[in-house]
């Protein structure tokens, strides 16, 4: 009965094994409590023993068990004197719970037979496992990492949980180590995926966990030098020394110890491991009529394995057709002939190639183009019909039983193509075109993109020379950069450089910085670029020629099917039928569902139209004007579903043009981050006289970005500027608005306080001049922020009280709420505890009052806090515990690292030291970017007490010598706390 778990044995329906038909309906769970399901109906189970007894029959996977195996699993070398009798009790009971073809009787023994397959979670989790193991021998982490999840995710607590007798207690024994190796695997896929940071927080609870494992404390090694704490890994590993001498007097493994070794020689093969999968070669193909492929070809690696691939399959099948679509200057035909080249091998038979001129005005007619595919296929031109149908009804049957590839070039479409395409076994035909062919049935659609930066600039590379590139190699990215990554482009830059010894890579890449000039600059001989896309704005109707224009002005890196609209001045439906066309043409590319982008050397053009074509001028100023209403209108209803009845949109700047509207928090999110680059990028394009307001106010209204730290650095770069044209336009309103926004995310980042407290009395006093109360109230309430974080006590209070009172009396109850749980904190700092809680109560039940979620988690932080040092512990934590859900929820990354750090404090507090270790490695990932070095310093002090809980005093030391340091460079008052810390050690 000791034997190792293994999968049950599967036996197909009806074999002579297994006469009764399978009972798909029963499920049975061991990894956790012993537990049965008919469907999804629980079934009783009974006693313990009963349950043990059950778990000793799965555990046999179908094979019988005699009794006297049954009594020695249940009660071992003490069975009662009626354990025969009890043994048939239970299995009784279990028949008549799970069926009597479920649980049969055969030579005096039990066994459990007729399952489907994955009825037991053990089984499942087997099959997982081996799944998981086979996946990381073929290279595929991704799907082993997967699997061994799934099988990790089907343990509920412990396994056989509850379950009495020798044979539960051997198997639970033996799973709980199988399911350490299982974590232990995954973990070093984790580590092997580059997720460093990640696992540090899993690894340092499970080391706590499993404190003599050293395979753990191997991985948590690994992952905290490869996160740049080297100290903390070499901290570990005396950690584990000290422990191991004093639990079991031995030394750590060797393996541990060359670990060690290798994070003191900095060895680099311990770096982040790279091993991309090796790329299939290409089919050799031979067409004999394709124009020469470049010397020169670069990169496409990837593209010319797929196309190849494609090109080989054409035996067999009835014709195999692939059409390559992108933007004009992308490498289309480049592409299609060099893998033309690589694949003729497989088509003995023959090579067309034709040129269609689809970009041009004058495409070519099927007609001709198959008259001259029929002469060089041998066909006499008086053999050759006059129309369109019988010339294509006999290229056909002259292709028949032949190999043949057929290379069709800049077509304009797929009705162009049809009549061109062999249509027989073995044959096969490469299209380029400007336009995606989804109406081209069974092709095979690629859409070619630009270069990536490493194949561009070794294509600059190849052109210009080894020795001029390496000697300017951050130029040449600058040149390819410029290029926006486009082969034309670059060829062309390359070719003019190539051509002019005395112009250094420095040189042109001046010259292509400025933007006004770039497409210019872009032609050597016969080729421009600006010619290239010259033809595709030719060919579009005028709509949609005014829609190309006027895209091209709005920066960001894409644009919403909304916002497009709101650019066009048209019902979303119209601007989508205007646009899905321009994205055929490859003149724009979707992004995504609803998104719409522009190559970069694309946009200049369509911007240099616009200058060109757009009459009267004044439309151009009015796109962005309806552009930047449509972002304000929207983010300001962002921040009212968050802030029910928050006064702040009351003061905002009136639009013309409408937003859009939400009906749920969740889609108001979605909507603030996945647009916040392109909304960010307007209001830095608005920064001028005539929209500023408005682009302070979108700032303004968008707060939620600076706070959550996912775009603070950007949005503190666009209120810094917004801030020195509102100073130099003399608008005083304006300036405190972005002074309060720049205030608000320097006091964020924890290392620019006194910048801060700078900002926010310059706003105080500016919104004093402009009769703008409500910011004066924001810009105070963050003066005293700055004072708490700095242990002004005395100035911070004084700042609260007066801002509750300017809130009360502009009727703005949530700055209020803020400013009662802000000044709570201060009463909290100075000792009055009891009035802490009282204010942080208030504050939040009036945000709950207004349906507050967001800033009700703010509120519950607050009282988090508080709860904690008045020792009503059971309460902080689920206070903080509530505002961690509502954080994660709304993607407030800085607040939800700072929640966990409380966590970690109220953990502390209540000797749960492994989950404070949990709670500040997260924290510290979560925060790892934001949060400035102030609020880093502080997890770390925390994280040094928990380790120290959980026994591990070295990485403590680390965790505080480096807290430390950072509270010292900042000349923290903290520091003083961490050097008491760390004194009894420096004795010691």
């Amino acid at each position: 009965m000791d034997g190792e778990p293994r999968v049950p044995e599967q036996r197909r329906p009806g074999s002579s094994a297994d006469a009764a038909a399978p009972v798909t309906a029963l499920r049975f769970g061991v990894l956790g409590p012993v537990r049965a399901w008919r469907g999804e109906e629980p079934l009783p189970t009974g006693s313990p023993q009963q349950r043990a007894l059950l778990a000793a029959l799965l555990l046999r996977e179908g094979r019988t068990a005699t009794a006297a195996e049954l009594i020695d699993a249940l009660w071992g070398e003490e069975p009662p004197s009626q354990a025969l009798a009890a043994v048939r009790t239970y299995a009784s009971r279990l028949r008549k719970a799970l069926g009597a073809e479920v649980l049969v009787s055969e030579s005096g023994g039990y066994a459990i037979r007729g399952l489907g397959e994955g009825a037991l979670d053990l089984a499942r989790a087997q099959e997982l496992a081996a799944d998981g193991e086979k996946a990381r021998a073929a290279g595929d982490l991704c799907r082993a990492r997967e699997l061994l999840g799934r099988a990790l995710a089907l343990w509920d607590g412990e396994a056989l949980a509850g379950v009495p007798g020798p044979y539960a207690e051997a198997q639970r024994v033996r799973l709980e180590e199988w399911r350490l190796q299982l974590l232990e695997a995954r973990l070093d896929m984790d580590l092997e995926q580059g997720c460093h940071a990640e696992a540090v927080s899993e690894l340092t609870a499970l080391t706590a966990a499993h404190p003599l494992r050293e395979r753990l404390r191997e991985l948590l090694m690994l992952a905290l030098y490869r996160s740049g704490r080297q100290a903390e890994a070499l901290a570990v590993y005396a950690d584990t020394r000290r422990l191991l001498a004093d639990e079991l007097g031995v030394d750590p493994r060797p393996g541990l110890k060359e670990l060690q070794q290798r994070i003191l020689r900095a060895d680099p093969a311990l770096a982040e491991p790279s091993s991309p999968a090796a790329e299939p070669a290409a089919a050799p193909v031979r067409p004999a009529q394709l124009p020469a492929t470049v010397p020169d070809f670069t990169g496409r690696s990837a593209f010319v394995s797929e196309l190849s691939q494609v090109l080989s399959s054409a035996e067999g099948r009835v014709m195999a057709v692939s059409a390559l679509a992108g933007i004009g200057g992308v490498g289309k035909t480049t592409l299609a002939v060099h893998v033309a080249h690589q694949a003729r091998a497989a088509f003995p038979d023959g090579q067309l190639y034709v040129d269609l001129q689809g970009a041009g005005p004058r495409a070519a007619e099927p007609e001709t183009v198959l008259g001259s595919f029929l002469r060089a296929l041998g066909t006499a031109d008086t053999a050759i019909p006059d129309s369109l149908e019988e010339r294509a009804a006999l290229y056909r049957s002259v292709l028949d039983g032949r190999r043949v590839l057929v290379l069709l070039d800049n077509a304009r479409d797929a009705a162009q193509v049809r009549p061109l395409l062999p249509g027989t076994d073995g044959c096969a035909a490469l299209v380029t075109s400007r336009v995606r062919m989804v109406d081209l049935a069974g092709a095979h659609l690629v859409d070619l993109d630009v270069m990536s930066p490493e194949e561009a600039l070794a294509l600059f590379t190849k052109i210009v020379g080894q020795e001029r590139v390496a000697a300017e190699r951050e130029a040449a990215l600058d040149v390819v950069a410029a290029c926006g990554f486009l082969p034309l482009a670059i060829r062309i830059a390359a070719s003019r450089l190539a051509a002019r010894r005395t112009w250094t890579v420095s040189s042109l890449a001046a010259k292509l910085a400025d933007e006004r000039r770039r497409l210019d600059e872009l032609q050597a001989g016969d080729l421009a670029v600006k010619a290239t896309f010259e033809l595709g704005y030719g060919a579009l109707e005028p709509a949609q020629a005014r829609a190309f224009r006027l895209l091209g002005l709005a920066d960001g890196p894409d644009i919403s099917l909304a916002a497009a609209a709101a650019v066009l001045d048209l019902p979303v439906e119209d601007a989508e039928d205007l646009l899905e066309p321009l994205v055929d043409m490859s003149l724009l590319e979707s992004a995504a569902p609803g998104r719409y982008r522009f190559h970069d050397l694309v946009r200049l053009y369509a911007r240099s139209c616009a200058e060109r074509d757009e009459h009267p001028p004044g439309e151009r100023e009015a796109a962005l004007s309806r552009l930047l209403d449509f972002y304000l209108a929207t983010v300001s209803g962002v921040y009212l579903i968050e802030r029910p009845g928050d006064r702040l949109v009351d003061h905002l700047e009136r639009t013309a043009y409408p937003g859009l509207t939400f009906d749920n928090r969740r889609a108001a999110q979605d909507w603030l981050y996945s647009e916040a680059v392109c909304l960010l990028a307007a209001v830095r394009q608005a920064a001028r006289p005539g929209a500023l307001r408005r682009a302070v106010d979108i700032l303004w209204a968008a707060v939620d970005l600076a706070e959550s730290g996912a775009n603070s650095k950007e949005y503190e770069t666009v209120a810094t500027l917004l801030r020195d044209v509102a100073q130099r336009a003399g608008d005083p309103r304006s300036e405190g608005r972005a002074l309060t926004a720049l205030a608000f995310v320097h006091h964020i980042s924890g290392s620019r306080f006194d910048v801060a407290l700078q900002e926010a009395r310059r706003a105080t006093e500016l919104a004093g001049q402009a009769d703008d109360p409500l910011t004066g109230c924001w810009a105070s309430n963050i003066s005293g922020v700055v004072e708490l974080y700095q242990s002004r006590h005395d100035e911070g209070e004084a700042h609260f009280t007066a801002t509750i009172e300017n809130f009360r009396a502009l009727g703005d109850r949530p700055g209020e709420a803020s400013a009662l749980c802000n000044l709570s904190r201060i009463h909290l700092a100075t000792g009055r505890t009891a009035s802490a809680v009282a204010l942080a109560r208030q504050g939040t039940e009036m945000y709950d009052a207004m349906g507050h979620a967001l800033k009700g988690a703010n509120g519950r932080y607050a009282l988090g806090l508080a709860l904690t040092q008045s020792g009503q512990l059971a309460e902080a934590t689920e206070c903080l515990r509530q505002a961690l859900r509502v954080f994660r929820d709304s993607r407030q990354r800085l607040w939800e690292g700072m929640t966990l750090f409380r966590l970690a404090e109220a953990d502390i507090a209540a000797r749960r030291y492994a989950q404070a270790a949990a709670d500040a490695e997260t924290a510290l990932t979560l925060l790892r970017g934001i949060g400035g070095e102030w609020r880093h310093g502080n997890v770390l002090t925390v994280l040094g007490r928990a380790l120290e809980g959980i026994g591990q005093p070295g990485r403590a030391q680390v965790c505080w010598r480096e807290a430390l340091a950072l509270f010292e460079a900042l000349g923290a008052p903290e520091a003083l706390e961490v050097r008491s810390l760390l004194t009894p050690s420096a004795a010691a």
